[in-house]
């Protein structure tokens, strides 16, 4: 077991709180929101000794020294940090620039599961990817990705093994196992997964779930084996079926899925416990950091359904810290704590004025005041878009020698959700092609992680937008190079672009550039500014659109297209596949 790291302070916290030694830095004159007692107390004063809170109460002159930095906040509230439960950093935006929006949002701790960085770099990434979170202002908790492979019989992600789990369990900041969603391998006592929550349980880390379609007797199941979260409830029902057998609910509003308007409002009208609740965004995009935020909106949009702000203060801090056992160190402000403190003007806004983090000032008048150190990316981490091939037209040519054939579609019902279809298509020269008038596309999904130049084709349909071809190297969980194009040629040139560029998301019309992304992180996420992350990522929605595509997240089709725990049919570098059936499909019928 990790030792706690309040064993070493607590003579020195005790002595300033006896006025015997002096605080650091006093808080005085606060309206504490109090997540303990759930009331707001006026007059409170804060002391804080290195990184935690020695004394809470109405006088804290015993603990002011000549040196002690007094900063009256003049009736302001004061309420602990707010954390996510449950994110992906490792998407899109490097977790330094993550760290600073987070930060401007008073979500001071994150606690992240990097599934896609293992996928792609296994336990050399996700070793690296801890390190890449050490030294910065916010706090960053890790998983251990527990769900991994997908599919055993389809999936080809990288994972981390027995012996690799052990070894990332005890780098600094690793809590447990991240989301085992696929529940059926549970459900079946698959040997390897069932062996790697034993391993996690008898090391008592934490174990997080994914239940999404389980009840009853196989929900049971599942909680039964020491899995005691779940993210995945989208209404009241389900959240109230977990919660009757102890689970602990993450409801999640980010930008995937926006579940609170339909769990917050029954939770109040039935008076439902909200003692094992938290909030969580599953991730969260550069744009909608922007336009909502993160946890605060979460907070906002709970106060707007009908909450009390205390109440859901203490759902964004102190019911999060409980569930992962780490609540006599955060999670709200009281002696012994973690001086991680949010001071706001007022709890309408849910925007604060000040953020300290371990005592230290990261946040003054909403603007960051702690430069994080700038972050240090390992060569071989940008290097990881690997097809061994340069495309040409013909790689992508689906050979018939018939005048016309019946083929196999993937459907988009949305940017997420896919369906099998059949269409009849032209063959030209002895290749079946691509149809404007019945929209549908060619799709293929390349092997960009092991060099071993392999890749599939088949046929995609409702994209509806006048490109050439549009590619990306990020996909749930296989990360395949998706490449969706209406004529080979420019479907080899995002091909070969995006191996140039090592990673991101290209949109092309004739052999020319609409909108490009660059991620050459593990071809995951950029290296560039927030600043200059958000106007990439938003342009590639915006001119996919302006194009004419059917859907508002564009970006979302090539991401989830080889995502095998959805339904119905899917692509990979080795085919088609129906994922109920878990059998691999034909594209013709000839």
């Amino acid at each position: 077991m990790k030792a706690n790291p309040l064993a070493s302070m607590i003579s020195s916290l005790n002595s300033v709180a006896m006025g015997e030694s002096k605080a650091d830095i006093v808080l005085k004159n606060c309206k504490l929101v109090n997540v303990y007692s759930r009331e707001i107390i006026p007059q409170t004063h804060i002391a804080i000794v290195k990184d935690r809170i020695a004394y809470v109460g109405r006088d804290a002159s015993h603990t002011i020294g000549k040196k002690t930095v007094v900063i009256d906040l003049e009736e302001k509230y004061v309420t602990p940090g707010f954390a996510d439960s449950h994110i992906h950093i490792d998407q899109y935006i490097l977790p330094s620039e993550l760290a600073k929006k987070s930060l401007l949002c008073g979500t001071t701790t994150l606690f992240s599961d990097p599934i896609d960085i293992v996928s792609v770099c296994g336990y050399r990434g996700f070793r690296e990817f801890v390190r890449m979170t050490e030294n910065l202002p916010i706090r960053v908790f890790h998983v251990i990705p527990g769900g991994l492979p997908v599919d055993r019989k389809f999936s080809h992600s990288r994972t981390i093994n027995k012996e690799e789990q052990k070894k990332a369990y005890d780098l600094d900041n690793v809590v447990g196992l991240g989301e085992v969603f696929s529940w059926t391998k549970v459900t079946t006592r698959d040997p390897r997964t069932i062996q790697s929550i034993t391993d996690m349980l008898q090391n008592n880390g934490i174990i997080n779930g994914h239940t999404a379609g389980a009840s009853d007797k196989k929900l049971n199941a599942y909680i039964a084996s020491g899995i005691f979260s779940c993210h995945e409830p989208i209404d009241y029902d389900q959240v109230i079926e977990r919660l009757r057998l102890g689970m602990w609910i993450m409801m999640r509003e980010g930008s995937i899925r926006r579940d609170l308007d339909k769990i917050i409002p029954n939770v109040l009208s039935r008076k439902t416990s909200i003692d094992r609740l938290m909030f969580c965004t599953d991730g969260v995009t550069p744009k909608d950091i922007v336009e909502f935020g993160i946890i605060d909106h979460c907070i906002r949009k709970s106060v707007m359904l009908g909450m009390d702000v205390i109440d859901a203060i203490a759902i964004a801090s102190k019911n999060c810290f409980e569930y992962y056992g780490m609540s006599k160190d955060y999670g709200g402000i009281a002696p012994g704590k973690m001086a991680d403190i949010l001071v706001f003007d007022d709890l309408e806004k849910i925007k604060p004025n000040k953020v300290f983090v371990g005592g230290k000032l990261v946040v003054a008048h909403g603007e960051m005041v702690f430069k994080p150190a700038k972050s240090n990316i390992a060569k071989w981490l940008t290097r990881t878009v690997k097809t061994r091939r340069k495309f040409t037209e013909k790689d992508f040519v689906i050979h018939s020698k018939q005048s016309s054939v019946q083929a196999l579609v993937i459907k988009l019902e949305t940017e997420i959700i896919t369906k099998k279809d059949q269409e009849d298509l032209r063959v030209r020269d002895g290749n079946v092609v691509a149809s404007s008038e019945k929209d549908v596309w060619k799709v293929a999904a390349v092997d960009r992680t092991y060099g071993t130049g392999k890749y599939s084709v088949g046929f995609l349909k409702n994209f509806g937008a006048d490109i050439g071809a549009f590619g990306c190297t990020q996909s749930f969980h296989e990360n395949d190079m998706i490449i969706i194009g209406s004529n080979e040629k420019d479907m080899a040139f995002v091909a070969n672009t995006l191996t140039q560029m090592q990673g991101g998301m290209l949109a092309v019309k004739d052999g020319r550039n609409l909108c490009k992304f660059e991620m050459p992180v593990a071809g995951l996420i950029s290296k560039h500014p927030f600043e200059q992350t958000l106007e990439e990522y938003s342009e590639v929605d915006s001119k996919i659109a302006e194009q004419g595509c059917k859907f508002k997240n564009s970006h979302l089709i090539p991401v989830f297209l080889p995502f095998l725990a959805l339904p119905e049919i899917r692509i990979l570098y080795s085919g088609i596949v129906d994922v109920k059936n878990r059998t691999f499909l034909k594209i013709l019928n000839q």
